[in-house]
């Protein structure tokens, strides 16, 4: 905790100085630098000293009218020039173009033309680091197993035993059953996996991390997608009956006005739509107050270093103890994820059963 608290101090001092050297006249814009951190970029920013932008440039990859441009995106200086005939939007270029590429004219206008943008932006850069880390984790514990065979796990394969066990017993066999949880125990671990190194990724406030990858509706509303594929199209034919003439219901419910299998419809779209909202939107929540707690450090230190400084401790603390419960957060996430995904398969792989003559048989 302490070194915590120091590093969070140094990096504040950092920045009130660079404020105090600066001397602008205009005042810290919070909801500015905190969308600045939360949506997507195509370069990944490290810091700013003396209004010079410390970042890493990604590969810009455009279509436009049938013609492929690559480059890298320190070509548009951070906003303020165009290349090729494309720059980075604005708000004053137009609605929906802040932050994306657009075509512009030989002075610099807005000509109402989007290139097909295919660029290697800060999340899809996260998402291949993410990646990359799982499948060198994956083989360092599968290498690990062959060599310690017979004997106790240690290190990285203790961690990954922990965790396929927890899946296999926790979640997938309860929501799923005995018979049929192996066949999605690669999704499953795979999902829970990957949000949560995502999560803890986004939570280290330096490259490689900082990016709010699960707090990408994008991200999140693929992964639903994932689980609503392998939901309906691994069912069997009791679930479809059950949504389309389900039994025990009043035939004035599914005759002549199909109320209930409208409704059932429904629930089958709504329940991959709860997933891609509750990560987006509770990873993206705690990303958006820990900026809130440091902002107010600048906002006073814009106005003046030394109250920035007497008013420094009190934010700190309370990002610190948000980035602790991030933690939490960040598993608890992964877990509610995985957990609803295993239900709705169950649900719809689920034995239909009947009551005969005082015993379930099943059909």
């Amino acid at each position: 905790m302490k070194k915590i608290l120091i590093l969070f101090i140094a990096l504040i001092s950092f920045h009130l100085n660079s404020y105090s050297e600066t001397k602008t006249e205009e005042s810290f814009n919070t909801g500015e630098m905190i969308m600045d951190h939360i949506i997507d970029n195509h370069s990944w920013h490290i810091l700013t000293y003396k209004d010079k932008h410390v970042s890493i440039p990604l590969p810009v990859i455009l279509i436009n009218e049938g013609k492929l441009d690559i480059f890298m995106s320190n070509k548009f200086h951070h906003g303020h020039s165009s290349y090729k005939g494309y720059k980075l939007g604005t708000s004053e270029d137009g609605k929906n173009t802040k932050g994306k590429i657009i075509c512009v004219d030989a002075n610099g206008k807005y000509t109402g033309k989007k290139p097909l943008d295919f660029s290697i932006t800060k999340n899809v850069a996260s998402l291949f680091i993410v990646s990359i880390l799982l499948i060198v984790i994956v083989f360092r514990a599968k290498h690990l197993a062959l060599k310690r065979q017979g004997k106790a796990p240690k290190g990285t394969l203790t961690i990954v035993e922990f965790i396929m066990q927890f899946i296999r017993d926790d979640i997938a066999i309860p929501s799923i059953g005995k018979k049929k949880y192996s066949k999605f125990m690669p999704y499953l671990l795979t999902v829970f996996c990957f949000i949560f190194l995502s999560n803890l990724m986004g939570l280290v406030p330096f490259f490689p991390g900082g990016a709010n990858l699960t707090g990408n509706i994008a991200v999140t509303m693929v992964l639903a997608v994932i689980t609503f594929l392998i939901t309906n199209f691994s069912a069997n034919r009791h679930y479809f009956k059950h949504i389309f003439n389900m039994p025990g219901v009043p035939w004035w419910l599914k005759f002549p006005l199909p109320i209930m299998p409208m409704v059932e419809i429904l629930s089958v779209f709504t329940k991959p739509f709860a997933l891609m909202i509750r990560l987006f939107a509770n990873i993206t929540a705690g990303h958006i107050i820990i900026l809130g707690f440091i902002s107010i450090i600048f906002i006073f230190g814009s106005q003046s270093v030394k109250v920035g400084y007497s008013i420094a401790i009190a934010p700190v603390f309370f990002a610190i103890f948000m980035n602790l419960l991030e933690l939490l957060v960040a598993f608890i996430q992964a877990y509610v994820f995985t957990l609803l995904s295993a239900i709705y398969i169950g649900m719809s792989n689920e034995e239909h059963t009947e009551v005969h003559q005082g015993e379930i048989i099943n059909r």
